[in-house]
């Protein structure tokens, strides 16, 4: 009996099956198609269906002209080269979350503007007239652009909560954002302060520093719980990882620091998943204990909240 392997084959002169074809024929090209990103992910925190969505994304020069301010140049790019980054330029994420408790829709800040975070939403399936709720962590441009759309308030159908020490702050200070966004819906806010309720099981918790009145939220629903800590924290390496790293935008920088030590290591201590907002999207995962230099580690999320 003959046996037929390949060598046989190629000695006889058979050829085998669309060897010609392959060596003939050109492929044909698929155009490329350019960098994609997806735009929301949901999971189920208990009862409450939570959406991060990305309302922005953007690269900024110089990282260290915002993070790290009190480190030296070398320590930064070791830092920076132990985590596989960049020392020229970084990445900065935007996230609005959504939180469907089944009797409200809550959304926790708005993003730079009305036109991105309306599209992110209508992206994961919802429209702005169904936000119930909507609530500001504090009161810089890129978490109260999307308020208002063109003079008229884009969430028409919510009502607005605000951490009191905060919005405080801004209606004595002011600036160009505030009077524009904020100011005009102060009739339609309610006011809370540490420990207070947003809705059942929504609490918000003071975490002052990043601003002069930041809150942070927690969610609790059948069991489960998740921390909303907005800007605690601006970066998973240089800044939640390292929380004495100073970050340009922290308002009191020893305060921000107080506040992600305390606000971190309480996540960490009771391993929930967090939301960050500058989080490389989808801006979901959990906080441990850090090592090597670091006083906490980001460990996203990997399939942990899929059921």
């Amino acid at each position: 009996m003959t046996n037929l392997t390949r060598r046989n084959l190629l000695a006889a002169g058979t050829a085998l099956p669309l060897a010609g074809l392959a060596a003939g024929t050109a492929r044909a090209e698929a155009p490329m198609m350019g960098a994609s990103f997806a735009t929301h992910r949901r999971f189920m925190i208990g009862d409450f269906e939570v959406t991060t969505i990305l309302g922005g994304t953007t690269p900024r020069e110089n990282p260290q002209g915002i993070f790290g301010m009190n480190v030296s140049e070398e320590e930064f790019a070791n830092v920076s080269r132990e985590n596989f980054l960049e020392t020229d330029a970084s990445q900065f994420f935007f996230t609005p979350t959504l939180v469907n408790t089944g009797s409200e829709v809550i959304l926790f800040d708005t993003g730079l503007n009305a036109a991105a975070t309306v599209g992110a939403l209508e992206g994961a399936g919802y429209s702005a007239d169904q936000v119930d709720v909507v609530v500001l962590t504090h009161m810089h441009g890129d978490h109260i652009g999307g308020l208002m759309n063109e003079g008229a308030p884009t969430f028409a159908n919510a009502r607005y909560v605000a951490g009191q020490v905060e919005y405080d702050h801004w209606a004595q200070t002011g600036n160009e954002g505030f009077e524009a966004n904020v100011r005009p819906m102060a009739d339609k806010m309610s006011f809370i302060g540490d420990g207070q309720d947003v809705a059942s099981g929504i609490t918000g918790m003071a975490a002052f520093g990043h601003t002069p009145g930041h809150m942070v939220y927690r969610l609790d629903s059948a069991g489960k719980g998740l921390v909303i800590f907005a800007d605690l924290a601006n970066h998973p390496v240089w800044s939640l990882a390292r929380p004495d790293w100073e970050v340009r935008f922290d308002a009191d920088k020893e305060a921000a620091a107080a506040s992600r030590r305390n606000v971190l290591g309480m996540i960490a201590a009771d391993r929930v998943p967090a939301i960050g907002y500058h989080m490389p999207f989808p801006a979901v995962g959990y906080v441990d204990t850090g090592s090597n230099g670091a006083e906490y580690h980001w460990v996203p999320e990997a399939g942990q909240l899929m059921s």
